[in-house]
């Protein structure tokens, strides 16, 4: 079997046929200081034995989360998943299911996108929700094209606690379509004064709570200012187990609510797959992104589902579509779902409490060290400490003594000079012992 079965002269005549010299040409938009300038440095080709034997000792340098003390977050949590959870999604009518364009052979498909859709607007305090998006980066830039769309302005304003993954996301979507972002500095200690950068150009704000650093945030001050000059509030979150314990962002004046919904259901993954959350206001049902699954009557008055909302451009003309996202992560939303059925409000309003209680217990911990200065005020399971030396050296040699003590916030971001800034995150799988051996690492290593 040939993996490579194009000939020559079969590429040069599929390139004639749409109009162009090369295949660098179908990358044009991607700027040239991002492509590959020549061959991966692989080799050309070796044995089934011998690749098996080279990737199996890569492997084995990797350290998995559950080896070792773990306080890594920045976006990416480990929770426990019960094995419910797999043992259901991984049920074939689930595992191989796809878009839902035939509701009558597609109702249990539908009906668990329905009930994901119910758990999220929950959560977010929000009245409406979609069947989810990528993640919660795509979301976020989604969420700024849709006020755009409603307000007819072309402005974001993103605050400096917002994650800079997501901020990137935002700025690159934004970029392309034309429109303008104002990025505020990074902002530790939470006390930027976002109503000052609202203009009448401005068609929302875009802030994160917790934020990138931990702090937990009252979003109302900055509903009341978008919502007087015309703006909207965009609301995010990274960690939806904080849903769990905070104030709603829809109790807050939030009018669409983004975040990443990795938290319940969802393993760490090297990155992904994972679930993106999107949430809004009644009102705006019609631009938001994705679709959206609905409850209805059959011809014989029994309940059924069906998809009520599908503007995207896989449905309709592209130019009428609020997005050009043609999928959603369905079988991590089912894992939500799943999850989040399982603990019930109650529990997870008991899980969201373990969450808090084990991090204030690590923050204690780790004030007791000398040089360490723990910078929050209000955090939920995540916060930023800052050290005597460069955070990034810091975790390397924690890790060599099988440590994996956070996320220096330079790896965020690597040109604002908060070098010596370490993002420290504990859920409920981090023991006492955990905690002790972090605090202890970190004396030896200071």
């Amino acid at each position: 079997m040939r993996y490579l079965p194009l000939s020559d002269a079969d590429r040069a005549e599929m390139l004639a046929r749409i109009g162009i010299d090369s295949i660098d040409a179908l990358f044009a938009d991607i700027p040239q200081e991002n492509r590959l300038s020549g061959d991966l440095p692989l080799p050309r080709h070796q044995g089934e034995l011998a690749v098996e034997r080279h990737l199996r000792a890569l492997a084995g340098r990797n350290v998995p989360a559950a080896s070792v003390p773990f306080f890594v977050g920045a976006g990416a949590y480990r929770h426990h998943v019960p094995a419910t959870v797999d043992h259901l999604i991984q049920r074939s009518e689930f595992l191989t299911s796809y878009t839902p364009y035939q509701p009558e052979i597609a109702q249990g498909t539908l009906q668990m996108l329905f009930e994901f859709q119910t758990q999220v607007a929950a959560l977010t305090g929000m009245e409406v929700a979609n069947a989810s998006m990528y993640d919660g980066s795509t979301a976020a830039a989604e969420a700024v094209l849709m006020a755009h769309r409603l307000t007819r302005r072309g402005k974001a304003v993103l605050s400096g606690g917002l994650h800079p993954h997501y901020a990137q996301v935002v700025r690159t979507v934004s970029s392309l379509g034309g429109h303008a972002t104002v990025t505020l500095p990074p902002d530790v200690a939470a006390g930027e004064d976002l109503a000052a950068h609202i203009d009448d150009d401005t068609s929302c704000v875009v802030v994160q709570t917790p934020d990138v650093f931990g702090n937990l945030r009252d979003l109302r001050a900055v509903a009341e200012a978008a919502h007087a000059r015309g703006a909207l509030l965009v609301a995010v979150f990274t960690e939806a187990v904080s849903l769990g314990l905070v104030t709603p962002p829809g109790a807050t004046g939030a009018d669409i609510v983004v975040g990443e919904g990795q938290s319940i259901g969802n393993a760490l993954n090297f990155g992904g797959p994972y679930v993106g959350l999107f949430a809004t206001r009644t009102k705006y049902l019609r631009q938001m992104p994705g679709r959206l699954a609905g409850q209805t009557l059959d011809a014989d008055g029994r309940r059924g589902f069906v998809l009520t909302l599908s503007a995207r451009e896989q449905h309709i003309r592209r130019e009428k579509a609020t997005s050009n996202i043609c999928t959603n992560s369905g079988l991590c939303a089912l894992a939500f779902s799943i999850h989040a059925t399982l603990l019930g409000s109650e529990g997870l309003r008991r899980l969201a409490l373990v969450n808090h209680a084990n991090a204030v217990a690590l923050a204690e911990a780790l004030a007791t060290v000398g040089g360490v200065a723990v910078l929050n005020g209000t955090f939920f399971n995540e916060f930023t400490v800052r050290l005597p030396r460069a955070a990034a050296d810091v975790v390397e040699e924690l890790a060599g003594r099988g440590i994996l003590a956070g996320v220096p916030v330079s790896r965020l971001l690597p040109d604002a000079g908060l070098d010596d800034l370490l993002l420290v995150a504990s859920t409920e799988l981090n023991t006492a012992d955990d905690r002790a051996a972090l605090a202890d690492g970190l004396r030896e290593v200071l």
